[in-house]
């Protein structure tokens, strides 16, 4: 990648939040992190005890690039029972979490100068992503009353003929809301091929969460163990793609990746098998934690007028507090001790608006709440 590109690839702002929030760790503060979405929950029992059988085993030399075969098995088995989606285990490639999927579909789909449609709001990482395959974002804005999800005629109007891919989230971050599964069909019908972010499917309470692979045989699907098996630092994702690009992805695997992480792979089983009631249960108490924080946000009078309905965000209207959303951001967590990720991470259009999540203890969150509470007075 030329040097120059890599200059154009911007920081994650959350993180730097969270670095500072660290910092203010060490020097004896108590901050509360609603910045950024790493689960609270313990990766579950059945899945530690998967691992440590895998290394007893001395499972732990490079596995095929696109996966041990099991594990894909077991993933073409939850789409089916998930999705009535019939996939042959060719279709899945195992990675290193959803970013090295989501990177090798771009570089596998576009051409240098290419575009690729994405929401506006959207998760920060997308464009350096797709800067770093050598194509453009070309972003189509959504508005808060559609949940910021991308309308289809919008998308239509934004077309080009470069454009080879359209990026759906939903769950999204960083709104939480749901694409419906008439938009994303109609999406599909528009011609580029649809590349759908599903990291957060399972964390649903409201609606249901539709897979791309329900509506169009023209998609790629990343997905992956993080979010609702709360094992963000297992680092284990899968994509599903059409078999054409399949020996084009596995190739890139094999000379970037080599594979994914064996023990992991092994503990995915496992997550697919075993967890649903874990799942379960922590899905619960994000919804009680997500109905606290939405109700509190309201009462201080943060504008939430996209209810999340999945995922663990709330993207908050705060432009009557302070128009720069970075700055309120470090002013929150400086006199307020709780870290909240600023608006304009996710693209100029959330501008003014404030990401919580709610990946925190309802005891927490009310802290939080009562902390904001005295801040906005002292304001």
């Amino acid at each position: 990648m030329p040097r120059h590109c890599c200059d154009q690839i911007k920081p994650f702002l959350a993180m730097d939040v969270l670095a500072e929030a660290h910092q203010l760790e060490r020097q004896g503060h108590s901050v509360i992190h609603l910045e950024v979405g790493q689960p609270d929950f313990n990766t579950p029992e059945c899945v530690k005890e998967a691992a440590i059988a895998a290394l007893r085993d001395n499972k732990t030399g490079y596995t095929p690039s696109n996966g041990i075969l099991p594990l894909r098995e077991a993933i073409a088995e939850y789409y089916k029972e998930q999705y009535k989606v019939t996939l042959s285990p060719e279709r899945i490639l195992v990675t290193q979490g959803t970013s090295p999927g989501l990177m090798m579909l771009l570089a596998a789909l576009c051409d240098t100068g290419d575009t690729v449609i994405t929401p506006g709001p959207t998760y920060a990482c997308y464009d350096s992503a797709i800067r770093f395959a050598g194509a453009r974002s070309l972003r189509v804005p959504t508005t808060e009353e559609a949940g910021f999800q991308l309308d289809p005629d919008r998308v239509r109007q934004g077309l080009q003929p470069d454009t080879k891919a359209i990026l759906v989230n939903s769950p999204s971050n960083p709104g939480g809301t749901l694409i419906s599964r008439e938009d994303l069909r109609e999406l599909a019908q528009i011609g580029p091929t649809i590349l759908s972010d599903e990291i957060y499917h399972g964390l649903v309470y409201e609606g249901e969460a539709t897979s791309a692979l329900e509506v169009t045989e023209h998609c790629c699907v990343a997905d992956g163990f993080s979010k609702r098996y709360a094992m963000t630092g297992w680092r284990l994702g899968w994509i599903v793609a059409p078999e054409t690009m399949i020996p084009v992805l596995n190739r890139l695997q094999q000379n970037f990746f080599i594979c994914a992480n064996s023990v992991a792979q092994w503990a995915g089983i496992a997550a697919l098998k075993y967890a649903a009631p874990d799942v379960e249960r922590m899905r619960t108490e994000y919804n009680r934690r997500r109905l606290v924080l939405i109700k509190g946000l309201t009462r201080l009078g943060f504008g939430v007028d996209s209810s999340p309905a999945g995922a663990f965000y709330v993207l908050a209207n705060a432009r009557h507090i302070h128009k720069d959303s970075l700055e309120l951001a470090f002013d929150i967590l400086r006199k307020a001790h709780v870290g909240v990720a600023p608006g304009i991470d996710f693209g100029p259009e959330a501008e003014g608006y404030l990401r919580f999540t709610y990946a925190n203890s309802v005891e927490n969150i009310e802290e939080a709440l009562h902390r904001l509470k005295k801040y906005l007075e002292r304001r």
